[in-house]
């Protein structure tokens, strides 16, 4: 996993709503990445942490074209931290990431596959109270319902190994019914199509259930719009889809962000205007230029 973790400043106070939180830290960066055999724009998208169809448009790709063994693709995976937690895991759904955080600063960075829109991953604060390693999946009945409907054979339990979806690792949280586990459609990360658990890579998966422990502390948020002002005074915006239909207004949240930060003029808002509309989940420098 490639994230480059730049750029430390906290500018969140506990004051902040659930809805006007600025960044700590700016992660990622702007590389080349060789095509190799057995690669697509999704599983490189999955494995970096960016859209596929924002590879294919900044490396000017046709969508029915090949890749080619040897190509160099320009890969942006820039990516603000929202400001929660000192020590703990921070889940962004808009973001699809994961940030582990220790000592107020950003250790680890990993893309996540999450919940469809018909079947949304939940918010709130959790705990980790499982770890195991080659865990059966219990299918739920809801789940079971859907196999018979999709004229799947259904199925009650599901053992460890290469079918099964939780992957080798798990982490069961105390929000109901959720965990944090590996997958074997790794194709999936990034993505909105589980059923509402926390699908990690496999390696990123093995890494962190090395790394974590029974009682380790997290929240899982709903931010679609990251504001970030680095030390050097530029300005960054990370602007995502309302997934989840919340009915999120960017443009009066990204005032609020503004004027919280007291950035307000220093802003190019007309850039602003410009990323609202990509809506590509970057990071975009949106300093207004000196005059």
């Amino acid at each position: 996993m490639r994230y480059v973790i730049a750029c430390f400043l906290v500018v969140w106070s506990a004051a902040s709503s659930a809805q006007t939180l600025s960044g700590i830290a700016l992660i990622g960066s702007t590389f080349t990445y060789e095509v190799k055999a057995g690669d697509t724009l999704t599983r490189i998208g999955a494995r970096y942490g960016v859209d596929p169809y924002l590879i294919l448009k900044e490396n000017g790709l046709q969508a029915s074209g090949p890749l080619k063994i040897g190509r160099v693709l320009r890969i942006d995976n820039r990516h603000i931290v929202p400001a929660l937690l000192s020590d703990g895991i921070i889940i962004n759904l808009p973001q699809r990431m994961l940030f582990r955080m220790r000592g107020s600063k950003v250790d680890k960075a990993y893309p996540v596959g999450l919940g469809r829109p018909d079947w949304p991953t939940d918010t709130g604060k959790f705990t980790i109270t499982s770890r195991q390693e080659g865990k059966t999946w219990f299918v739920p009945p809801s789940i079971q319902q859907e196999m018979a409907l999709l004229g799947e054979p259904v199925r009650e339990q599901i053992p460890p190994g290469p079918e099964n979806p939780l992957g080798k690792y798990w982490m069961g949280l105390s929000l109901p019914g959720l965990g944090i586990h590996g997958t074997i459609a790794p194709e999936s990360i990034y993505h909105f199509q589980s059923h509402g658990c926390i699908r990690l890579h496999p390696d990123d998966a093995a890494e962190m259930f090395a790394t974590t422990n029974k009682g380790d502390a997290g929240i899982i948020i709903y931010e679609p719009v990251l504001l970030y002002v680095a030390p050097n005074n530029k300005i960054y915006l990370e602007v995502h889809r309302d997934i989840y239909r919340k009915g999120i207004d960017a443009k009066e949240l990204i005032k609020e962000l503004a004027a919280s930060a007291r950035v307000d003029s220093t802003i190019d808002w007309s850039r602003v205007a410009e990323v609202i509309a990509a809506h590509d989940g970057v990071a975009r420098d949106v300093t207004r230029a000196a005059d």
